[in-house]
């Protein structure tokens, strides 16, 4: 190791065929808060590594895919628990290495459980099945269609919430019948590796496995042909990467991809206390990395000084510090890249004559250099400036003015994401109006973010923020194929013509 600083002492394994692997290489973990701090090492794992954990998983597949769904979901019960006595510690460590304050690092494990449970109560869908009966003179067969495993899934996932998005396809990958490899964040694999490895402990060697290393070595990851599908969450030019390897070996994608989500605050809407919270909540939780946070406020101009105040009145009390400290409200951006990013945002908006209010204080000390931006509100900019048009992933949101609930709609369906959107208005028909008309997979009404999503319902991108399904049985769906069996039948048969 270097000369810098270890905070935690933490170092992760690689998890493989049911047995921690260390390596000789690592991957020092960095603290995106105290430069030149290092929070752990993770595992570097070789391209050797990688092709030995697909053929753990590849192992394992015949048993755990013969079980039924209600074993499966059995043994996968008893694996997560007791997974919560170490929130506390797993939190502390993933503040540090991701920076977001520690309650929401808290929650990141929490979400995950959810998840867990909500996908093991669909055990009795996971073999649902259906009879196409024979049509006398047409179709002399009667066909059941089942569904069955894919095989050996990978799932990779980014840094901004990744126990939390682990939870939305890896019990739905297990339930279905698939063996698993998960790939935690490059950058913040630490509190991850953890997580998962005290799960995969406890079901069949092979089941569960995970992978922290260098993406050099990654790509057996994707381009195998023992690999049946890999499931991305991330960037969309990480997306396109994926797509681009996995062709290589016809290995299936989902990728879940970045937003550049709208909120739409109609001229009835209710802009009190309790909605400009849930609106603050929406654009700047997680420092603004959260792919389906809220990227463009769209606000009747008759309203938009409302939104604009309200918002004001809550950035002012901002207290932007260090993860772990008590009062932080707000913590770094979690990359040096993110934070010249942002920066460059903010300030091509400064330079287009745009109207841009900065809050809260950069904080000293060993914080001065870390990756932290004041949030920020640009007020009725250019609507093509780049920050209206680029997924910002940090703590700024444009508020535009509109006149008729059509060009609201245009505007905010003028984008290459679909993730997710959301309608503000007084009147439930208003809302399903305007909100059926958003090209987005999941609108909310009086709300939008990440802690008011259903996680029982499908969800995923349309244009560049994605492709395919992750929750509900929609998700465990997205995990399989359809299979076939057909019978013929005799009486149907002789009514055919030959």
């Amino acid at each position: 190791m270097s000369d810098q600083t270890t905070k935690s002492g933490v170092r992760t394994g690689l998890f493989i065929g049911g047995e921690e692997r260390h390596t000789s290489d690592v991957i020092a973990i960095a603290d995106p808060g105290k430069p030149g701090v290092i929070v752990g090492e993770a595992a570097s794992a070789s391209a050797q590594d990688v092709a030995d954990a697909v053929a753990a998983a590849k192992g394992a597949f015949p048993a755990w895919s013969a079980l039924s769904p209600q074993e499966r979901a059995a043994k996968m019960a008893a694996a997560i628990e007791g997974v919560a006595e170490f929130r506390d510690e797993d939190a502390a460590i993933l503040s540090q290495e991701n920076g977001k304050v520690r309650f929401e690092a808290w929650v990141d494990a929490f979400v995950f459980e959810i998840r867990w449970g909500l996908a093991l109560s669909l055990a009795d869908e996971v073999d649902a099945s259906k009879v196409l009966e024979p049509i006398p003179g047409a179709i002399a067969t009667r066909t059941t269609v089942r569904h069955q495993a894919l095989g050996v899934v990978t799932v990779i996932v980014p840094f901004n919430w990744p126990i939390a998005i682990l939870g939305a396809s890896v019990p739905h990958a297990l339930l279905a019948g698939n063996t698993v490899i998960v790939k935690p964040p490059l950058s913040a694999p630490l509190a991850t590796a953890r997580f998962i490895q005290r799960i995969a402990e406890k079901l069949p060697a092979g089941v569960l496995n995970v992978i922290t290393g260098a993406d050099a070595n990654m790509s057996g990851l994707i381009q195998n042909d023992d690999v049946a599908k890999v499931c991305f969450t991330g960037s969309v030019g990480g997306g396109k990467r994926i797509m681009e390897m996995a062709s290589k070996s016809l290995t299936r994608v989902t990728l879940e991809l970045g937003g550049n989500d709208a909120a739409v605050f109609l001229e009835d809407a209710i802009i009190d206390d309790t909605h400009l919270d849930r609106l603050f909540a929406a654009i700047y939780d997680t420092t603004g990395q959260i792919c389906m946070n809220a990227k463009r406020v769209y606000v009747h101009r008759s309203r938009l000084d409302e939104v604009v105040d309200g918002l004001t009145a809550r950035l002012e009390k901002t207290k932007l510090g260090y993860g772990l400290d008590e009062g932080t409200t707000m913590g770094p951006l979690h990359s040096p890249v993110q934070k010249a990013f942002v920066d460059e945002l903010i300030e091509e908006a400064k330079e287009a004559g745009a109207d841009v209010r900065e809050f809260g204080e950069l904080p000293g000390g060993d914080l001065a250099k870390g990756n932290f931006v004041r949030p920020a509100i640009v007020v009725d900019p250019d609507p093509n400036l780049r920050v209206v048009t680029y997924e910002q992933f940090g703590p700024v949101v444009p508020v535009l003015p509109f006149d008729t609930e059509e060009e609201a709609v245009r505007m905010a369906n003028d984008t290459w994401g679909g993730l997710c959107g959301s309608v503000w208005t007084a009147s439930a028909e208003t809302a399903n109006r305007v909100g059926t008309q958003l090209v987005c997979v999941y609108v909310w009404v009086n709300d939008h973010g990440a802690p008011r999503l259903d996680l029982r319902a499908p969800f995923g991108g349309r244009k560049q923020s994605g492709m395919g399904r992750e929750q509900g049985i929609e998700g465990v769906r997205a995990f399989q194929d359809t299979h076939s069996v057909s019978h013929l039948d005799p009486d149907a048969l002789a009514t055919m013509h030959h």
